[in-house]
């Protein structure tokens, strides 16, 4: 994300800063001088913050539990209070196409809603915006870039190390849905650009009570399957799909 966003700022026709902030959750072994060198090499400025959660996640949450509930509410309140005090008017956070499908199923299956995370939001304690940069970049595209410029790569100890996740179940079922049906992935991003409250079961989104016939044929009425769009888009590449959404 910073290097696309420090060619951004080469590029775009308004000027802004970038700061560089990670979190040192005091993890045994994080090799805490590898982003300093990287980002002094890079001219760039960043903020280290130091902050003992990792110790704290690991006295409330049980062994065997999943910590990254717990770990992410730790970081995100350090991170909007650390925006403050660098007076940081847009929070940039790294979350890419394939987290943003993860989020929609996982809320799904486990909390029972259509929900996902919205390429840009007001935080939590409405100060600050949140923009997601990469949330249209598939994590491939990533993960070739990132091999190809050789970024410094630190794994987590923490949520990294437990390989029961749901969240890294559910990467591995939309991994295996793209090698097995290409264009399924892509179609299923569509899918979240193009919401039909009619068409779902929400009567806070859609006046169902209060309907009434109208004696006018609707062309978006009781069909449940889009089927010419379905064609379309399996017949596209990948790029124009998206593009469509």
């Amino acid at each position: 994300m910073l290097d696309i966003l420090l060619k951004l700022k080469a590029r775009a026709p308004i000027h802004f800063d970038i700061v560089a902030v990670n979190l040192d959750q005091k993890q045994p072994g994080f090799p805490e001088e590898v982003l300093p060198k990287y980002l002094s090499e890079l001219g760039v400025a960043f903020h280290i913050e130091n902050q003992d959660t990792y110790s704290i996640v690991k006295r409330v949450i049980p062994e065997g539990k999943t910590t990254c509930g717990l770990c992410s509410r730790l970081r995100r309140g350090i991170l909007y209070r650390v925006a403050d005090e660098l007076g940081a008017t847009k929070v940039a956070l790294g979350h890419h196409r394939d987290d943003m499908l993860q989020t929609f199923f996982l809320n799904m299956f486990f909390a029972g809603k259509l929900k996902s995370m919205p390429p840009k939001l007001v935080s939590d304690d409405g100060k600050h915006i949140v923009i997601r940069p990469l949330a249209y970049v598939a994590e491939k595209d990533l993960v070739r870039w990132a091999q190809h410029r050789e970024f410094p790569i630190i794994p987590c100890t923490l949520c990294g190390s437990q390989e029961n996740l749901q969240r890294k179940q559910v990467g591995e079922m939309l991994r295996e849905w793209d090698r097995k049906h290409p264009g399924r992935v892509e179609n299923m991003f569509t899918a979240l650009q193009n919401v039909v409250p009619s068409h779902l079961l929400d009567g806070t989104r859609h006046d169902f009570k209060g309907l009434k016939a109208t004696g006018v044929a609707d062309d978006d009425g009781d069909k449940a399957f889009d089927t010419p769009s379905f064609d379309l888009l399996s017949q596209a590449p990948a790029a124009l799909r998206i593009v469509q959404g």
